[in-house]
This record gives C-alpha cells, sequence and structure tokens, in this order.
C-alpha cells in the first residue's frame, strides 16, 4: 500500500489546486506543466521534485511525509493522460484512475488536488534551470574545493625553504630468471 501512495503523489505532479486561482483546461494544463521541472509538497508533509513529459511518463523523487528515504520514481509513458475534459492517471495497482484539479496560482506555480477530494491536493512550483545553475557552481571535486580555498585565504609573506632534490643516475633493472618452485612432499 505504501507504494501506492508513492506512485499517487509522484503522479499528483500532474496536478494542481487552490480556490483563488486560476483553472487550467487540460490542453492549458499540458502547455503550462509538460517538460518542465517542478518541486512539490503536499497536504500531508510530502514533498519531492519531479517533471510529467509530452508523452505522459513521469520521472522524479518524493519523500513520504516529509520524512523518511527519498524514493526515486518512474512512471511509464501514458501514466498522465489529458483528455478532452481532465487531466488523469492511469496508475497500475491502483483500482481507480484518478482526475485532478489543476490551478495555476501564479506564472511559475499551481495547485493539483484529487477531482471531488480537494483536501488531497500538492502545491507545485516550477524549478527551471536553477537547480541546474546551483550545482554546476558546487566545486564537483576535492581539487576544486581546496583550489578555491586556496584562493580565498590570506596570502603570507614569509617563504619556506624547499629543498633541492639533485638528480641521481640509476642503473637499467636486469633481469634474472625465477629459481624454479616444488611443490613440496611434507
Amino acid at each position: 500500500m505504501r507504494m501506492l501512495g508513492v506512485i499517487g503523489a509522484v503522479a499528483a505532479l500532474a496536478l494542481v489546486a487552490p480556490a483563488a486561482a486560476e483553472n487550467l483546461g487540460p490542453e492549458q494544463a499540458r502547455q503550462f506543466i509538460a517538460g518542465k521541472m517542478f518541486a512539490f509538497t503536499c497536504f500531508d508533509g510530502s514533498k519531492g521534485a519531479g517533471r510529467i513529459h509530452s508523452d505522459g511518463s513521469v520521472a522524479g523523487s518524493i519523500q513520504l511525509s516529509g520524512q523518511g528515504p527519498v524514493r526515486h520514481a518512474r512512471l511509464p509513458i501514458n501514466t498522465i493522460q489529458v483528455r478532452s475534459n481532465a487531466v488523469c492517471a492511469s496508475i497500475k495497482g491502483v483500482p481507480f484512475e484518478p482526475c485532478f484539479n489543476l490551478d495555476k496560482t501564479d506564472e511559475v506555480s499551481f495547485r493539483g488536488s484529487v477531482s471531488g477530494m480537494g483536501f488531497a491536493y500538492c502545491d507545485f512550483r516550477k524549478h527551471g534551470n536553477a537547480i541546474l545553475v546551483s550545482r554546476a557552481e558546487r566545486p564537483r571535486s576535492l581539487r576544486a574545493r581546496l583550489a578555491r580555498a586556496t584562493e580565498s585565504a590570506p596570502q603570507t609573506t614569509g617563504r619556506a625553504d624547499i629543498p633541492v632534490v639533485e638528480k641521481v643516475r640509476t642503473e637499467p633493472v636486469k633481469s634474472e630468471p625465477l629459481p624454479e618452485l616444488r611443490k613440496s612432499t611434507e
């Protein structure tokens, strides 16, 4: 049953709807949501991020009730279906196909609620490229982190004496046959 909750919450990526908001029709919802990255928080404390692709597939992550492990999920093509009068989800293992009320709250946000169950909603906020930019700015390795630290560290005027290493002539390695190894008879 817990997995159905995860799938239902991830499918909620296609939802949205507060009372004073602009109600989105199915085609408007598709244009506003499809292919874009959204972070979400739900009425029960669940949170995550994901994307609904134009083919109706869903990819994202969710943390149920806002605690415990973050779970990653992918739902197949046609999971989210834009019909002539509604946006619905077809999820294997769920005995009905929930449809959603989608309401645009501002230029980058919307609320999705299960039709007939207004208390069961998630608020979504578009993230766009801001996530990618913030990740690109973080150092990816210890070497990069150390380089940044030394750039910002105060410069010292003293110099350490570094010993000079002299070149030493080495002889080439000579190859000799190995002694034969015999099995012990004891």
